[in-house]
């Protein structure tokens, strides 16, 4: 049974004749009891109120930190995927100056064996133009020897 303080200030009591209380008395004590019981119900619903304030703020709090929590792992993710793009863009970079490097070196040795085979095209043509010319001198040697005698 739930007593309001309304209720409290209309209770009526049975005067009964015989050493009753005095009425008066009654009615000031149930008047302070109302007055008391309002206040209690006043600060209760304070209370209540404040308790449930309190809960949406730990409910709001509990969610920020949840959201936090996720954007940190998100943030995480993130970096970790960026270092390891990072690390296959390098290995691709060093890859390709592997064969770029490789290509030169190629290139530089084919050229090489290109200057070579020339060099030694060259040194052929001179040993065969010393030799005709050397034939022909023989050859003026013979014929103004011949001339002489």
């Amino acid at each position: 049974m739930n007593i309001t303080p309304l209720d409290i200030q209309q209770q009526q009591f049975k005067v009964k004749t015989f050493r009753g209380l005095d009425p008066d008395d009654v009615d000031a004590f149930l008047q302070n009891v109302a007055g008391e019981m309002e206040g209690l119900l006043r600060e209760n619903g304070q209370l209540k109120e404040h308790q449930a304030r309190q809960n949406r703020e730990m409910l709001d709090l509990a969610e920020k930190e949840r959201e936090l929590r996720d954007m940190l792992l998100s943030a995480q993710r993130v970096i970790e995927e960026m270092k390891s793009n990072a690390r296959k863009e390098a290995e691709l970079i060093i890859s390709e100056a592997e064969l770029k490097g490789e290509r030169i070196v190629s290139d530089a040795e084919r050229q090489l064996g290109d200057l070579k085979a020339r060099i030694e095209e060259v040194r052929r043509q001179k040993i065969q133009f010393e030799m005709s010319f050397k034939g022909l001198l023989d050859s003026f040697s013979a014929q103004l020897g011949n001339g002489q005698h």
